[in-house]
């Protein structure tokens, strides 16, 4: 009897980020059009719809569409047509939140395989049955479900399809099912439209009962004087009253969800789907996320007793994040779950380009974000593991062929990388492992409070996982960033030394003439050589050599 697999089903908010995510791996992707699913900001169009559904099939994967709305009476006259659609796009589910409209569908549309929504709070096995007994062919568990949980209800329903969420943000309210964003923006979470309100800045403030607004030194002395408020940053003077009690304020800013170190966990029981949060999130999120789950999916089957979570997180941090959370894996929440100093999503690399097209002697690459001479551009393969790594000193302009020193992603420019740039690979190999939708990247460079952020959530993260207190550490690192936060400084450094054409990484770029021609790397270029193209030589390789890096 063949394995069971566990499928790795990732979200498209629009056709390209369909595309690559099932190019990179995925092996399923869910969708929806904007007026009946909750993502009123979805791109596709029902031709859009159609086409991708098609791509899906044409690669032997699978696509489900989402109807997971709460219905309002206006919503129900478009049932109907909405059916007639999902017939002609042929689905393989369709995932639906609404018990009203779970059944509508079961009845009029019987041979369509019906998925139970996340939004629907399903948190125990009892839930499971419910639905299961309603028809339901697959139940989506809810965020708050812990992995112990889980495993019960795997136990206790081996006959419905499982699927649960192991990456992506996290919603602060119970299975997003939030009326903070109604309240501050107008904009009903529940009908696709969330404002993400729990991510803005806020600012706290203290109120004297005589009605003035003012800093005050808390202590026992002056502690029932006053009430707590709060000041969101695009709304100066609405304070807001928020209760504080002996386990401190109810902070809103959840960090992301990242089950990747837990995995095998979930793989060994047979969860039948593990789910990417991310219809809003980029296409180099949607590209790089399957990568790294399809590689450590794989390799789990391959090789069980040896899998080790640590291979893939690398590939993880190149995507932004608030900092990566296991959330309810072990069931209760911690301090460690929530980013309390700083909300934005960072990562120490940024998306650069996309391969639009190769020709006979060249990619032609559509550029999504500055590039400058002296940049190193690191190609990601959706076909092969090793990333390709090319150090430019200028850009030539497709169309004109024009040569640039700096290209702006705003200009929606395609410069053109001749094959005769990659010194390093085999030409063939380059047409074969980066076809078109391959994503290219560049190291960021970030501000010292982001960097400290980066250490912080690092820390955090290692100390969910393995159950440390590690108390010291991790405030060391927090008060650094508080201290960081203050300074407020601007300048920003990358976390290696290359910056403009000055300066080298040692990984050996294609193209580093710095490398490849300066005599100071002769021993290195030959220790190099007989390695993994990109693998970087060690500080202690970089003193005995006395390499600049």
């Amino acid at each position: 009897m063949s394995q069971h697999r566990s499928e790795l089903l990732m979200p498209a908010g629009n056709l390209r980020k369909l595309k690559m995510a099932i190019l990179y791996g995925a092996d399923a992707v869910y969708l929806g059009t904007p007026d009946m699913s909750l993502r009123t900001k979805s791109e596709f169009s029902l031709e859009d719809v159609i086409e991708g559904v098609k791509f899906c099939h044409q690669h032997g994967r699978r696509a489900y569409l989402t109807l997971n709305l709460y219905s309002h009476n206006k919503d129900i006259p478009k049932l109907d047509e909405y059916i007639d659609t999902v017939r002609q796009v042929n689905p393989d589910g369709l995932i639906i939140a609404d018990p009203g409209v779970f059944q509508y569908v079961r009845e009029r549309a019987p041979e369509i395989p019906l998925h139970v929504s996340t939004q629907a709070n399903i948190c125990s096995w009892l839930s499971v049955k419910f639905w299961q007994d309603q028809g339901a062919d697959l139940a989506v568990l809810a965020r708050e479900v812990s992995f112990p949980e889980l495993e019960e209800i795997r136990e206790k329903c081996p006959d419905i399809k499982l699927e649960a969420f192991v990456h992506g943000a996290m919603c602060m309210t119970y299975s997003g099912r939030c009326l903070l964003s109604n309240f501050m923006a107008e904009r009903g979470a529940n009908q696709g439209n969330c404002a993400n309100s729990c991510r803005w800045n806020y600012k706290f403030h203290m109120r004297l009962k005589d009605g003035t607004v003012q800093e005050l030194i808390v202590d026992e002395s002056n502690l029932d004087m006053f009430e707590f408020l709060l000041e969101e940053g695009v709304r100066p003077g609405e304070f807001l009253p928020i209760q504080e009690d002996e386990r401190g304020s109810y902070i809103l800013n959840s960090k992301d969800l990242c089950l990747m170190p837990k995995l095998d966990d979930y793989l060994r029981i047979g969860v039948d789907s593990l789910k990417v949060e991310g219809r809003g999130k980029s296409e180099y999120y949607a590209a790089v996320v399957a990568r790294a789950y399809r590689m450590a999916i794989d390799d789990y089957y391959a090789d069980p007793e040896n899998w080790d979570a640590s291979d893939y997180m690398g590939e993880l941090e190149t995507v932004g994040n608030r900092g990566y959370t296991l959330a309810f894996h072990k069931g209760r929440l911690t301090n460690l779950s929530h980013g309390y100093e700083h909300t934005a999503a960072i990562a120490t690399w940024e998306y650069a380009g996309v391969v639009s097209e190769v020709t006979e002697d060249a990619f032609l690459v559509e550029v999504k974000n500055k590039l400058e001479a002296g940049d190193v551009l690191e190609m990601v393969s959706p076909i092969a593991r090793n990333t390709i790594l090319l150090r430019a000193y200028d850009y030539e302009i497709a169309a004109s062929g024009a040569r640039k020193d700096v290209v702006h992603g705003s200009t929606k420019s395609v410069i053109r990388l001749p094959f005769s740039l990659f010194e390093q690979e085999d030409i063939n190999d380059l047409r074969t492992n980066f076809p078109a939708f391959s994503v290219i990247r560049k190291e960021r460079a970030l501000t010292d409070e982001q960097w400290k952020r980066l250490k912080l959530d690092k820390t955090a993260q290692a100390m969910e996982i393995k159950d440390s207190t590690g108390e010291t550490v991790y405030k060391r690192r927090r008060d650094a960033l508080v201290d960081a936060i203050e300074a407020d400084t601007n300048s920003r450094r990358f976390k290696t030394n290359r910056v403009g054409t000055a300066g080298c990484c040692g990984k050996g770029c294609n193209g580093c003439l710095i490398f490849w021609q300066g005599d100071e790397y002769a021993v290195a270029r030959d220790v190099l050589l007989k390695r993994k193209q990109g693998e970087q030589l060690s500080r202690a390789e970089a003193s005995e050599f006395k390499l600049p890096v």
